[in-house]
């Protein structure tokens, strides 16, 4: 279980995205080595935690958040989307 840095919402790590900060610079990758952040796959909750600051305070450093990012939640609606954010992610 983890907690949506968005919504607040404790969640299967598996229904989530993960993000860690390599070079000060957000990614997302499930499979990316250091400390984690997550969210729903929701572009809500994305913008909410990017609004509120919570991947600098949970990733414990400043962090740069380019708008591809954003980007992978676009065709969320979609089982598609879905299907296409967990092939990235993997």
């Amino acid at each position: 279980m983890r907690t949506c840095a968005g919504c607040g919402r404790r969640t299967p790590q598996r229904d989530l995205v993960r993000f860690v900060a390599r070079d000060g610079e957000l990614v997302a990758g499930r499979t990316e080595p250091g400390r984690g952040a997550y969210t729903c796959r929701d572009v809500a909750c994305f913008d909410q935690a990017v609004e509120r600051r919570q991947f600098a305070r949970i990733l414990k450093q400043p962090v740069r958040i380019g708008p591809a990012l954003r980007r992978l939640y676009t065709d969320a609606g979609s089982d598609a989307g879905q299907a296409g954010i967990a092939q990235r992610l993997a």
